[in-house]
């Protein structure tokens, strides 16, 4: 849990510092503060298990076990990316660990998941699809239509919003009618759960509930993660609608820290084991850029190709 966790954060970092250079173009929505939801709701998934994310995805790309490599090549452009390049932070996707790819609209995934679940179904397979998407989706269509549907059918999947409390600027009590976006799962039958976004393990345990109820033809789970984007909702987001005392008191309950720290007061792992891990992870995502960074760029000729074949 907190090796992946501080890779996300890591990661996450490096693309901070790409993008204020000019070498990753367009935008980008970091995942920072947010790592316990994706490591503990990953933890217990199989390889073939799907998880279709969000446009804030790269954190779930790298806790169902997406390559760091490939994922720093296809942020860069890079023919050696898992989408040769094309697909880049918007398009991410890695069928071969169950990476359904990242999405620029939003909730525009959840239909998608919930498709994913009627083929596993319909093939009587044991396999479970996996719904990332935050509170604001959950005010759209695409929510309700496919927690109506999965409900129906009892479908093998499970919706996990990630209520970080910001619909890009719009506070959730401002949005939303109910006090728990969770309430919401008994319009349509199924059990709906609110848990601490920012420990990783209390997320796992309510997604073991809700795995086991899917794999055993009971039908769909909502969970509501309550968690904390640390820096805007994008890259032109200053942030202007919340407060620095807001952000500083969830920034006091960062995951990894707290983590970490709990390890080292419980015996779990030394300070010195603790900083290997750090040290571990920085380098491997340190290097895995830099091997990114120093591929060359693919020819214009065959961006072209691989957008109109």
């Amino acid at each position: 849990m907190l090796r992946t966790m501080i890779a996300i954060r890591r990661v996450e970092e490096e693309i901070n510092n790409l993008f204020a250079r000019g070498q990753i173009f367009g935008t980008t929505h970091l995942y920072a503060g947010q790592e316990a939801v994706a490591a503990g709701a990953c933890y217990p998934l199989q390889t073939d298990d799907y998880v279709a994310s969000t446009h804030r995805g790269h954190g779930h790309a790298i806790a169902k076990g997406v390559n760091i490599r490939q994922l720093a090549a296809e942020l860069l452009g890079k023919d050696e990316g898992m989408c040769r390049g094309r697909g880049g932070t918007q398009h991410l996707s890695d069928l071969n660990v169950g990476f359904l790819g990242t999405n620029g609209i939003t909730g525009g995934f959840i239909p998608i998941a919930t498709g994913s679940a009627l083929s596993f179904k319909m093939k009587g397979e044991k396999r479970v699809a996996v719904s990332f998407f935050g509170d604001g989706a959950t005010n759209s269509g695409y929510f309700h239509e496919s927690l109506n549907f999965a409900s129906l059918y009892k479908l093998p999947v499970v919706y996990v919003c990630e209520n970080n409390l910001y619909a890009m600027s719009i506070h959730v009590k401002k949005s939303t009618t109910v006090a728990h976006i969770s309430e919401r799962a008994a319009a349509y039958s199924m059990p709906g759960v609110t848990v601490d976004g920012m420990d990783p393990f209390k997320v796992e345990e309510v997604m073991n509930e809700a795995l086991r109820r899917a794999r055993n033809g009971e039908g769909p789970t909502l969970i509501e993660a309550e968690t904390y984007r640390f820096h805007g909702h994008s890259k032109s987001d200053q942030r202007l609608y919340r407060t620095r005392e807001e952000e500083n008191i969830w920034r006091s309950r960062d995951p990894i820290e707290v983590l970490a720290a709990a390890m080292t007061e419980n015996s779990i792992a030394t300070e010195e084991e603790v900083n290997g891990i750090r040290e571990s992870v920085f380098n491997e995502v340190r290097d895995a850029f830099q091997w990114a960074s120093s591929l060359p760029e693919p020819p214009v000729v065959d961006l072209l190709q691989g957008v109109y074949s």
